[in-house]
């Protein structure tokens, strides 16, 4: 099936053309690689910590590139020491908050929260859990929003994790955006995540940036570097949006919405 773009329509999985795109990601890769001398160019962080999430079926191997120049920006990015992430199995989240918990402290300061897919709807709901230690969090493509099944990977969360993807009171409580700065980057050419359901209702502390990427290859991207590099260098406490004014038009849109199957909540 393929994705409709008109609102009225529930999103529908990326279809075949989108999936076939997914094989982009090297080339995104070398991109990033080759745009290095670029990115160390970009200001350097305060050195606040940030946990980086991956994403469903994968490790922490799979956010390497990220944290390590989240490192070269004078950020202290750490893993999330879970394995590979195949949901929400028993303990996994009590970890996290014990890990953000302990950085907060260790720091006497709060903790960013950056996550790729999957990880992304684990950093939203340990921001809800911990709103006090949080500063920021940034999603990568991340199913948060419409329904479970509008993506290519419903049949793979359900096979690893052996819950079901749709769990009305579950998708419910995912869907509503954590109470501090929230950023969700998608792109309309993901081929395993309907971008419908990476839009975070318009509340005043919430965003939904669009670049061209593809799933696998987003956390893998130079632009998405940028953008998290932009996101996680704002003053805590002094947020704001994005600003898409001058060269940045030509890379990256700003999208007001929410889940079209779902009513907008606030936080």
């Amino acid at each position: 099936m393929s994705e409709h773009d008109n609102d009225s329509n529930p999103p529908r999985a990326p279809g075949l053309l989108k999936l076939a795109l997914e094989g982009r990601a090297p080339w995104e890769f070398a991109a990033l690689l080759a745009s290095a001398p670029w990115l160390r160019q970009l200001p350097a962080g305060d050195g606040h910590p940030v946990v980086v999430f991956p994403g469903l079926g994968v490790s922490d191997f799979s956010t390497v590139p990220m944290r390590n120049f989240l490192r070269d920006r004078r950020y202290e990015p750490h893993p999330w020491h879970q394995g590979f992430n195949f949901g929400p199995r028993d303990g996994v989240l009590e970890a996290c908050v014990a890990q953000i918990e302990r950085l907060s402290d260790h720091h006497s300061r709060k903790v960013s929260l950056v996550g790729w897919s999957l990880g992304g709807v684990y950093a939203r709901e340990l921001a809800k859990m911990l709103p006090d230690r949080v500063r920021c969090v940034v999603t990568l493509g991340s199913p948060f929003g419409g329904h479970p099944r509008a993506t290519n990977a419903w049949r793979f969360f359900e096979l690893v994790s052996g819950k079901s993807a749709h769990d009305p009171e579950v998708m419910a409580e995912i869907r509503r955006p954590p109470p501090v700065p929230t950023t969700s980057i998608y792109s309309r050419t993901d081929g395993v995540v309907s971008w419908r359901c990476s839009l975070n209702p318009p509340l005043p502390h919430t965003e939904n940036i669009e670049l061209k990427a593809s799933h696998i290859g987003m956390g893998l991207n130079p632009l998405t570097m940028y953008l998290i590099a932009d996101r996680l260098r704002q003053p805590e406490g002094a947020w704001r949006a994005f600003d898409t004014a001058g060269l940045r038009r030509w890379f990256f849109k700003t999208t007001t919405g929410h889940s079209p199957d779902a009513p907008a909540q606030a936080a």
